[in-house]
């Protein structure tokens, strides 16, 4: 079973802060995407992942992980590596293409201050809302801890 961010904000709001603040930790939201390519392979790019009060999206060019999640919605996102620590969290689920987007796509363009201009291939970008089947949080002392604190989470 898939839910939508909102419900984890809901259950675990700590979980979810602790998952927001890893993939805003350098001011946007950034992650690696991992799709399904079509020969049942892993495939993994950067993205911007972005939430509302509802959701979590990503907006995607066209490109083979747009290809991937078309024809394989299961996804995973990871944080990138923390620069202090080991901290990481990981979210999987299905990913679903959002046809009603406006308010999505203004809210992307504000958090980075693009009020007057979209990026040039911005119309060219489909957006998908990422729903989420589980999650898993690592909390660290700094590298090299031998003893990672792991915290999973299931949508019920």
């Amino acid at each position: 079973m898939v839910t939508r961010w909102k419900q984890l904000r809901e259950e675990r709001p700590e979980l979810a802060e602790a998952g927001r603040r890893l993939f805003y930790q350098f001011g946007v939201g950034l992650a690696f995407l991992g799709t399904v390519r079509k020969d049942g392979g892993p495939r993994v790019h950067p993205v911007c992942p972005s939430f509302t009060d509802e959701g979590l999206y990503i907006f995607v060019v066209p490109s083979p992980k747009r290809d991937d999640l078309c024809r394989d919605r299961r996804y995973a996102l990871h944080s990138y590596p923390c620069p202090d620590n080991e901290d990481a969290f990981y979210v999987v689920g299905e990913a679903v293409l959002e046809s009603a987007d406006a308010e999505i796509r203004a809210g992307f363009l504000a958090e980075r201050g693009w009020t007057e201009t979209a990026p040039p291939d911005w119309h060219s970008q489909q957006v998908f809302e990422l729903l989420i089947e589980r999650v898993l949080y690592t909390k660290t002392t700094g590298h090299a801890d031998f003893n990672p604190v792991h915290t999973v989470w299931r949508s019920a």
